[in-house]
């Protein structure tokens, strides 16, 4: 590999510092002004991003204008329940269309990639209109079922399968191993990686969607974290402090769920093959 020189590697390094400003900072930005109490004044110049008398106070009052931590276990609900669909169904689709031969193949490989194209105000109101014709609406399965199986899964686990080597199941198929016993014993071990991404894209996807929860739900008993925080906005925009504390409530468990999944993660989507 070509060495950097000097200039080159403190322009890579001013670039990555740029970058982190950028993506982290709102963040710390946010994460300081919920730790503000109400005698700091939050809009001076230069801006202080270190509080000079931190207080939790911020969340306890969330808590107090809102019931955040029942929203908070509404939206856990939802979003695990959307990890372990997402993870199961789109296993199993990807395989199918990796590893299995099938009349049809094809076209369902084909109409999972063309559902990627279609974007969600597309058909929302059909959608909602399926809901309400099973009787779902204002319940958190009407939440996780339009998302249960994501056509992007299926082509993250489709693509990891695919760079599976085929000797190894054909080494298995001479052994007597069954479609299943191939796919639970060699297939999903191999991919662990791209399963973690999976996991990581249906937890944030399911936690952070606001616009179809809002539509399927009304009654504020059922209602995810991101649509009861947004009456923080409506009643209490004067207090950004408050804003600033249920965002940083909103955040803190995607934060851990990558803490813990990182590792898998970034073994990414080329991830395929397999340990000797």
């Amino acid at each position: 590999m070509k060495r950097l020189s000097g200039w080159e590697k403190t322009l890579r390094y001013v670039l990555l510092l740029v970058v982190l400003a950028i993506t982290v900072g709102p963040f710390l930005w946010q994460l300081s002004t919920s730790l503000k109490g109400t005698t700091e004044d939050i809009y001076t110049y230069p801006p202080k991003l270190l509080p000079e008398h931190p207080t939790l106070k911020n969340y306890s009052g969330v808590a107090d204008i809102i019931p955040v931590w029942d929203y908070a276990l509404n939206s856990l609900k939802v979003a695990l329940t959307n990890v372990v669909t997402n993870v199961i169904g789109a296993s199993m689709a990807g395989y199918a269309l990796a590893r299995l031969r099938f009349k049809g193949r094809k076209i369902a490989g084909l109409a999972v990639a063309m559902a990627l194209l279609v974007p969600l105000e597309a058909i929302i109101i059909a959608q909602f209109t399926m809901m309400r014709d099973l009787s779902l609406n204002n319940t958190l399965v009407a939440v996780v079922l339009p998302g249960a199986v994501s056509a992007l899964n299926v082509m993250l686990m489709r693509n990891a399968f695919s760079n599976l080597p085929y000797e190894i199941e054909e080494a298995a198929v001479i052994d007597g191993a069954n479609v299943w016993q191939r796919f639970v014993r060699i297939a999903l071990p191999s991919v662990k990686g791209t399963i973690a991404v999976v996991a990581i894209f249906a937890f944030m996807g399911a936690w952070d969607d606001f616009l179809w929860p809002l539509i399927v739900l009304s009654d504020s008993s059922n209602f995810t974290l991101t649509v009861g925080l947004n009456f923080l906005h409506g009643t209490f925009q004067q207090n950004p402090r408050l804003v600033a504390a249920g965002t940083i409530i909103a955040v803190a468990p995607l934060i851990v769920m990558f803490a813990c999944l990182q590792r898998f993660f970034f073994r990414g989507v080329g991830e395929g093959a397999v340990k000797g």
